[in-house]
């Protein structure tokens, strides 16, 4: 069977999270393919991720809930990307990475849509192989790529791909595992990539997270994973605007992220060491 690394491992992280958060009366979305793709190592990710974030015997928690925040970035990424999806000029959609997202299978989506999934080829044997029985909901297209290898370009184009033409770039749950040199290259091919016009999206955290007690229990889980997050900025805005696109910054529990769902303080921009997390979207501009 193939073998993941650690980073890509967290991808089975990721659906075990959401195949949790389908089972929920009160659930912010429904994937039914995600305890498809939890693989045999999700479920003890999970656990190991509980056991971080809420303490043996009922003590109080201290680390930020990934079990509040996993369903509302998700569910916030699903809308804009339906309402990308909606302008008929977007017909091209990149997921980088793809991971074991089934987004392509799970939402609905308008035939002038193409939904590119990138990824290590590893990865997506796996997922292939999981849904080899279902059918996507979209013209899904998947480029076996490393984001920081060369190639990328050459394999989205023999996807499909026409960098002359408006697209849809999500970068959900990566940026935070990348260098500071590694995230601005990424984001330097990107913008080589894309057409005027074209839309983008990620998560982030600031440089508080990646050392903050409160987040210490949940970072060394990743760490002990062997990905240890190791890029933060508190100015999201800028580091997108110097590769040519105009984006906002939300953070969880703002109206627009909040869904009912998040149980922490929201730390106002002005105030100094408050860790954070971004949900970034905007588009590219002329």
């Amino acid at each position: 069977m193939t073998q993941l690394d650690a980073i890509e491992r967290t991808c089975l992280l990721t659906a075990a999270l959401r195949a949790g958060e389908s089972r929920r009366d009160d659930r912010l979305y429904d994937d039914p393919y995600a305890g498809l793709l939890v693989g045999e190592a999700g479920p003890g990710l999970l656990a190991e991720i509980r056991s971080a974030t809420f303490p043996e015997g009922g003590a109080p928690r201290t680390v930020p809930s990934t079990f509040d925040f996993n369903p509302i970035r998700t569910r916030f990424f699903d809308d804009w990307l339906r309402r990308a999806a909606a302008d008929g000029s977007m017909t091209q959609i990149v997921l980088a990475p793809a991971g074991m997202d089934s987004r392509a299978y799970r939402l609905a989506w308008p035939e002038h849509v193409r939904f590119f999934e990138i990824d290590r080829p590893a990865v997506l044997e796996v997922k292939d192989r999981l849904l080899a029985a279902e059918r996507p909901a979209a013209d899904r297209r998947p480029v076996p790529a490393d984001l920081l290898a060369p190639g990328l370009e050459g394999a989205l184009r023999e996807a499909g791909y026409d960098p002359g033409l408006p697209s849809v770039w999500l970068f959900e749950g990566l940026l935070y595992y990348f260098s500071e040199a590694e995230v601005h290259g990424l984001l330097e091919r990107v913008a080589a990539l894309t057409a005027p016009g074209s839309r983008i999206a990620a998560d982030l955290v600031n440089e508080v997270a990646l050392t903050a007690p409160g987040v210490r229990g949940l970072l060394e889980v990743f760490a002990r994973w062997g990905c240890p997050w190791v890029f933060g900025t508190d100015e999201p805005e800028a580091l997108f605007e110097r590769h040519g696109f105009t984006v906002e910054a939300v953070q969880p529990g703002e109206p627009s992220a909040h869904y009912g769902r998040w149980r922490d303080p929201v730390p106002p921009r002005s105030a100094e060491g408050a860790e954070r997390v971004f949900l970034v979207h905007g588009s590219r501009s002329a």
